[in-house]
């Protein structure tokens, strides 16, 4: 029976807690716009290059000493 006096308090406290996170979030706008972080993705978010810019790409190898060997497992 002591131990409801403990956490009845607790649960409320803890309860009164979540209460003001949620209307703090509500308050500094958390929930004005729910669909645009979903779909963001879907978009470019990339600047076009313009034209006339150069792809940098990784040199191929020139000789056959230059090129990454494979070793076979044995």
């Amino acid at each position: 029976m002591e131990t409801i006096f403990v956490l009845l308090p607790l649960a409320l406290l803890i309860a009164a807690i979540a209460l003001g996170f949620f209307i703090w979030a509500a308050r500094s706008g958390q929930f004005d716009d729910l669909e645009t972080p979903a779909v963001r993705i879907l978009f470019d978010d990339e600047e076009p290059r313009p034209a006339g810019s150069k792809v940098l790409s990784p040199k191929p190898p020139e000789t056959a000493e230059d090129a990454p060997t494979r070793r076979d497992p044995k």
